[in-house]
This record gives structure tokens, sequence and C-alpha cells, in this order.
């Protein structure tokens, strides 16, 4: 039991990261599609990693610079996974009017005007939100750091619910995650995101979970509307678009409450 759930964590970090994993590890459909459980517990790895980067070079460096190369870290480990997922949205369901054309679109490995202003605005807003709260607390920004790269990937579990993948003839890698999660993976998974929280001596935190939901549901009701479902894609979209406004949202809880 134990060696399967090993392994299951493993597939998991070995498709959502680039860090090496040991060889026994393969592409299994079988494994990938319990390894939702495990999406929060990927947070916390690119968040601590992210973390350090942007502490350590703090001692060395202006905060801006600090920042700038700890997102770096981030999409180094993951490989601008959920980065081009994103992009991808930005172009399909900018430049495509039909179901077939928004997937047609974001099928496509090129990257157009929508995707390239929508990543820059991303960035953007990811960097100054992040910005304003390391110039006032480094330690601080560290701790939002891990909390909302596991929140935001909680995101795309709870988005996947009652929503279809639409890609039936699709042999894409990322189909196996869309088979049925089973209760006891959605309990696991959060209980996973709930660790972090412990990071902050405040229940206020708590609040943070408001903004993440309303974001699930409105991007779950936009992708039903548009495509009748969801694309691996539009799970990378929603989980960058979650971890700006938990940003963001800090922010203001720190700054108002």
């Amino acid at each position: 039991m134990l060696k399967k759930e090993i392994r299951i964590f493993f597939t998991a970090l070995m498709f959502y990261t680039r860090i090496p994993c040991p060889k026994w590890v393969d592409h299994s459909e079988e494994y990938l599609s319990k390894a939702t459980r495990y999406f929060p517990v990927i947070g916390w790895i690119v968040g601590a990693a992210t973390a350090f980067a942007l502490y350590a070079f703090s001692f060395v460096l202006p905060i801006s610079l600090a920042l700038i190369l700890s997102v770096a870290v981030g999409i180094l480990l993951t490989g601008a996974f959920h980065e081009d997922g994103f992009a991808d949205v930005c172009d399909g369901f900018g430049g495509g009017w039909t179901k077939q054309k928004i997937l047609d679109i974001m099928k496509d490995s090129r990257v157009g005007a929508y995707g390239v202003i929508g990543t820059i605005l991303l960035l953007s807003l990811k960097f100054f939100a992040l910005y304003e709260i390391a110039r006032i607390d480094v330690v601080l920004c560290c701790k939002v750091l891990i909390l909302a790269h596991t929140l935001s990937r909680f995101s795309g579990i709870i988005l996947r619910k009652n929503l279809e993948y639409v890609r039936e003839n699709d042999n894409s890698k990322a189909k196996p995650i869309a088979k049925q999660t089973s209760s006891k993976d959605y309990l696991i998974a959060f209980l996973f995101c709930l660790i972090p929280l412990f990071l902050f001596k405040t229940a206020m935190i708590l609040l943070l979970f408001i903004p993440l939901l309303l974001i699930v549901l409105y991007l779950r009701s936009y992708y039903k509307k548009w495509i009748g479902g969801y694309t691996g894609d539009c799970l990378g979209a929603v989980q960058q678009v979650a971890e700006v406004a938990l940003y963001i949202s800090f922010f203001i809880l720190w700054k108002f409450i």
C-alpha cells in the first residue's frame, strides 16, 4: 500500500514538474488518474522552492530582482506547464467563437497575440502583488508563496467537479487525469491544502478560500458555456489565475482587515 502511494506521488511529481524522479517511475495512466490527491503537495514543493529562492536572493539583491529570480525558479521547476496552459486558453477563447475553433486554437503549439499579452499581464500582476508584500516583510511573502502555490493547485481539482473532459479523441498525456476523482481523493487533497495555513497565526487567512472559490465557479461556468467542459489547458489557466488572485487577495486582507 505504501509503495503504491509513493509511486502515485512520484507520478504526480514527474508529470507536473521537471524534478528528476526514480527510473522506475513511468507514465502510467492508472497512477496519473489517482495523482489528484497529491496536487497540493506539488504546490508545497514548488512554493517552498520559490520561497527559498526569494529568501536567499534577498540577502544579496534588491527585493525586485530577488522576486524575479524566485518566479523564474518556479517556472523552471514546472517547465512553464501551467503558464503554457494559460497562454493557450487566452488564445483559444480570445480568437475562437465556436467550440471546435477554440479547441483547435488551444491545440496549436504556436502562441498568438492573446496568449502573449495575457501572459505578460499575468506575470506582471504576479510580480507586483508579491513585491508589495515582500517589500514590507520578506518572510511573510515566502509563506504566501507556499500557500498560494498549494491552494491554486487545489482549484483545478474543484473545477473538474461536474465538468466533462471535452477532447474525447485526444491522445494527450493529460487525458488520464480527466477520470472521475473519488471522494477520498478530494478529501486527501483538501487536507493537504490546510497544512500551509498553519504558517499563519490568524484564522482570517481562511478568508482566502472565498476568492479562490469565486474564480473556480466563474471559470467553470465560462468553460462550460463555450466548450461544454474543460481541457488540460483549462486546468493550467485556472491554477495561474487563482495563484495571482490569492496574492492580490492576501495583500488586501493584510492591509485592510
